[in-house]
């Protein structure tokens, strides 16, 4: 046997060692065979997956973007996949995490990447498992080709480069205007996310809402059908809302003037007007009373003013009785001074009201004077009647002094605690002290009245009227107007 040159051999060991490195750095860094046969550097972890996704053995695993392992193998179960990743020991991974499967393209390469909630939790370890509800996957793709297939099956093939042209015509050039609103929907499923618990409670009790809509219907189609027939008047009346929208500006301006012109006085003016409705507020229920008996009354006094209209009659007109029927009923005393300390009616001065709440105090049923201040109706509290606001506002109810008939008692001591006042003598009090022994009683008034000379009528301390015919003037000269207004009673003894 030829023996080799030394060049040969030494070229030959060269070789050898170049393809021993070249092999071992294959076996290590490409193929990582230590890892895969041994698991050196390695750990693994399984995710239970609801459905594959057209996942592969040796796809890559990245967490937040970088590769940290690859999937090592993946097996059917009755719930869906179970796939067990191995990744690398170098890299501390956040256990509170999900794994979400994706696809780098259109027709596959699927791989695994991994998305931490809590960066702070415990670092995966070796036989860690994550659950199917801490994982996603995409659509499978054959379900959106067959989806696809089928919409182009629908459109007539003569008429599918029609639907190309006409699309590349609807969306050609707008690519900046797409690429905005691809922005914004991004945007907003980003800013959705983060208050997925404020949506998630719109949504759950948007529920009554919607059904509210459902039981509204007809009233829904009803408004709708109104707001039609506006829309139908607003178009035969164009002419006429054009020339209220080109006069408007000029009537504003003409407003505008005349609020300007008006400043010194409207604030005030406006101002007042603020009281008035606070007051007409209150008593909305009588104003809106009186609006409904007003037509009535008015109807009512027609009738009246215009009878025998369209007749033969010589006379037309309303009749009018001048029968003023003066104390049919009897007036009020009960609740005011005793006629001893009442004025008479020919006195001409005018002295200061006495102190208090003067009004009729008899029962609230009672047929006289049934419009008295007793019976005015409470603004605040309805059903409730009484004679002031105070009285309406508290708990307190009216209580009648007596059944109505005259005037009882001391004025200052009622039976229900609600004063009169008493009118202060007229005569000044003397100035001479009082006995040693204390202020003795008062005399009681004298009593007096006013009689009409014409007639000898006068009010007794009852409050009733009486008729002593020796103080009557017999001769009864002049009738005038007042004395038609007096009822013919007559004559009687005093009681």
């Amino acid at each position: 046997m030829n023996r080799l040159p030394r060049k040969i051999k030494i070229q030959l060991l060269i070789f050898a060692v170049v393809t021993t490195v070249s092999m071992t750095t294959m076996a290590l860094v490409y193929l990582k065979l230590p890892a895969m046969l041994f698991g050196v550097g390695r750990y693994t972890v399984t995710v239970h997956l609801a459905q594959s996704a057209g996942l592969y053995e040796t796809a890559n695993v990245t967490y937040n973007g970088t590769e940290v392992g690859r999937v090592a193998a993946i097996k059917a179960t009755p719930a869906g996949a179970e796939v067990t990743l191995s990744l690398k020991s170098g890299v501390d991974i956040p256990s509170d995490l999900d794994a979400q499967v994706h696809s780098q393209s259109a027709i596959g390469e699927q791989y695994v990447a991994l998305r931490p909630r809590d960066g702070n939790s415990r670092p995966l370890r070796d036989g860690d498992v994550i659950t199917v509800d801490r994982t996603a996957a995409p659509p499978d793709i054959n379900d959106l080709l067959d989806a696809t297939n089928t919409a182009l099956q629908a459109i007539p093939n003569d008429n599918l480069k029609t639907v190309i042209d006409e699309s590349y015509t609807a969306v050609g050039g707008l690519g900046p205007q797409i690429a905005r609103i691809v922005n914004g929907s991004t945007a907003l499923a980003i800013d959705a996310k983060k208050n997925l618990g404020p949506l998630t409670t719109l949504i759950d009790q948007s529920a009554p809402l919607l059904d509210s809509q459902t039981e509204s219907a007809d009233a829904v189609t009803t408004w709708a059908a109104h707001l039609a027939t506006i829309t139908a008047q607003l178009r035969q009346q164009d002419s006429a809302v054009a020339g209220i929208l080109d006069r408007g500006g000029p009537a504003a301006s003409e407003v505008q003037a005349l609020i300007d012109r008006l400043q010194p006085t409207l604030p005030l003016l406006l101002a007042n007007l603020v009281s008035v409705a606070d007051v007409a507020i209150t008593y909305r229920a009588g104003i809106e009373q009186i609006l409904v008996l007003l037509p009535q009354g008015v109807a009512e006094f027609q009738g009246i003013a215009v009878p025998q209209l369209n007749t033969k009659q010589d006379y037309k007109g309303g009749f009018l009785s001048f029968n003023a029927n003066v104390n049919l009923p009897a007036a009020c005393t009960t609740g005011y001074l005793p006629a001893a300390q009442r004025r008479t009616a020919n006195f001409e001065d005018y002295p200061d009201r006495p102190a208090g709440e003067l009004y009729c105090r008899i029962p609230q049923d009672s047929p006289n004077n049934v419009r008295g201040a007793r019976n005015i109706p409470c603004e605040t509290r309805p059903g409730k009647r009484a004679p002031t606001v105070k009285m309406c506002e508290s708990d307190e109810h009216y209580v009648p002094l007596n059944d109505g008939t005259s005037w009882k008692g001391d004025p200052n001591a009622t039976l229900s605690g609600q004063g009169i006042p008493q009118v202060p003598p007229s005569t000044p009090p003397s100035s001479t002290p009082p006995p040693r022994g204390g202020p003795g009683p008062s005399p009681p008034p004298i009593a007096a009245a006013e009689y009409d000379p014409a007639t000898g009528a006068y009010v007794g301390p009852d409050g009733k009227v009486y008729t002593q015919t020796d103080l009557a003037n017999n001769d009864p000269g002049p009738r005038t107007w007042q004395t038609m207004l007096l009822p013919e009673k007559p004559s009687s003894a005093p009681k």
